[in-house]
């Protein structure tokens, strides 16, 4: 099996409740304001502190959930919810979250966020030695070697399983009388922890999830932390102490809404730097600045403002339409883009457009779009990106496990501007990006305690199972290279 294969990356969101008398209610307005982290699929397991229940299914959260009586039937003070984005092939009830485990001395249900490396080898291991797996999502491993240890007990089970385990994750776990929230060692996914005014704990992927259940902030899970929330309160231990964090930087860039808070960095503020230092590096002659609605308008804004150009609506997005970039194939993406956006005709026709984008992946969205602004008559389309190149693989929870798909990955920006069709293109320096987000307490941590590798292929974790195909992936661009310098 080729390491690069997709199938079990997801980029997810994550709420949990322990001590609130309406927990699955809170969770499910929690998980609705989580929607745009995974539509493909949700679920809500509660304890009443006897028994868990479960209701889950493919979908939105609100066709999950049509039936009130399903919101109803989950009893309890406590509750884990998920809502999931899943590759293509994947998309089955098998795999929506949380899974609910019952064995002869107490269920568990679990839900994750994040994508492991080395879950192909563990899963081979575990299966070698008799586990039976329900679903084929990477999810699942930790609960097989939580059991294969349970003989030293439940906490430390867990903590030698996390140590086993290696990538991005973040953990809710979810027992009759406790709630337990982990976090890798770098601290790749977000995961926060407020607190209501009655005492009750909610923890979730993004503080705008706690804002929704009037959740007072408290901390965010660090890199290795074991948080469990039980009767007697709230309780910090580490499963390790070897930790460096690394958040995502594709969190600030692209994933989280702009009103979340990410290691005391608001995402919109972040988003509005980089359109500064992007005006700084990137002037354009133009008449005016728009932004791609929704993740890149804080961006055109802080360019907008920093240029003195006026920021304009060029274009307007459908409210209905799912994100195309986590859609899961790239035929829903390409339909995705027409049914999403649409260009204002009065506003850019005859004029020189500067067009702030986040991010450029597999390049689909970028040429439409610039064709789009054209067919409406703007006069020139400039595409300024508030991110470096995307030119290497995420193996952490985001859908782009191949350096094939990833345009930066075979083309020079120039490359890229002609096949795009646009008039220039630019991006933020990778710098500039991390001095744009500029983590408080990063410490001496690399790149301002970020995950940058889809910018520079430095990896702040070995890639395990990936790393084969991933290094045999870059022999074969080098030779590609090659191959053309010679002609």
């Amino acid at each position: 099996m080729s390491a690069e294969i997709k199938g079990l990356n997801e980029e997810c969101g994550v709420f949990g409740v322990f001590g609130a008398t309406d927990a699955s209610q809170l969770t499910y307005y929690g998980l609705h304001t989580l929607q745009h982290r995974g539509q493909e699929g949700a679920g809500i397991v509660s304890t009443d502190g006897e028994n868990l229940y479960q209701h889950r299914d493919r979908g939105l959260l609100s066709k999950v959930f049509a039936d009130p009586a399903e919101l109803k039937r989950l009893l309890g003070k406590a509750a884990i919810g998920h809502v999931r984005y899943g590759t293509s092939g994947h998309n089955s009830i098998a795999n929506v979250q949380p899974f609910l485990f019952r064995f002869h001395d107490g269920g568990i249900a679990l839900a994750h966020n994040g994508n492991l490396t080395n879950a192909i080898t563990l899963r081979r291991e575990l299966e070698n030695e008799g586990a039976v797996f329900q679903s084929d999502s990477d999810t699942e491993i930790l609960i097989h070697l939580i059991r294969k240890y349970i003989n030293k007990g439940f906490i430390p089970a867990l903590k030698k399983s996390l140590n086993i385990v290696h990538g991005g994750f973040a953990y809710l776990l979810l027992q009759k009388d406790r709630l337990i929230a982990a976090l890798d060692p770098n601290g790749i996914r977000p995961l926060c922890i407020g607190r209501l005014t009655n005492g009750a704990y909610v923890v979730a992927s993004e503080t705008c999830a706690l804002d929704i259940a009037n959740a007072k902030f408290v901390r965010d899970v660090l890199p290795g932390e074991l948080i469990i929330i039980d009767r007697d309160g709230l309780h910090i231990d580490h499963y390790t102490t070897q930790t460096q964090l690394a958040i995502c930087s594709m969190e600030y860039i692209y994933f989280a809404r702009p009103d979340s808070i990410i290691h005391g960095v608001t995402v919109h503020n972040a988003r509005k730097r980089m359109g500064k230092l992007l005006a700084q590096e990137h002037p354009v002659d133009a008449d005016m600045v728009i932004g791609v609605p929704n993740s890149s308008l804080s961006a055109a804004s802080g360019y907008a403002e920093e240029s003195g150009l006026p920021y304009e609506m060029g274009l307007i997005k459908s409210q209905y339409v799912a994100r195309t970039f986590i859609q899961p194939t790239q035929e829903l993406r390409e339909l995705g883009v027409h049914m999403k956006l649409s260009a204002v005709r009065g506003v850019v026709r005859g004029k020189r457009v500067a067009v702030v984008d986040d991010s450029i992946v597999r390049g689909t969205t970028s040429k439409q779009i610039v064709q789009m602004l054209k067919k409406a008559g703007a006069k020139e389309v400039h595409m300024l990106i508030s991110s470096p190149p995307f030119k290497f693989p995420c193996f952490y929870g985001i859908d782009v496990s191949t350096r094939s798909e990833l345009m930066a990955a075979h083309h020079s920006v120039e490359e890229m501007r002609k096949l795009i069709g646009a008039d220039s293109l630019n991006f933020l320096s990778k710098d500039r990006l991390i001095r744009a987000i500029d983590v408080p307490d990063a410490g001496d941590a690399p790149n301002g305690g970020l995950t940058v590798a889809y910018f520079d292929g430095k990896y702040p974790t070995p890639l395990y199972d990936y790393e084969e195909g991933y290094l045999k992936s870059l022999n074969e661009q080098e030779r590609m290279v090659r191959k053309e310098q010679v002609k």
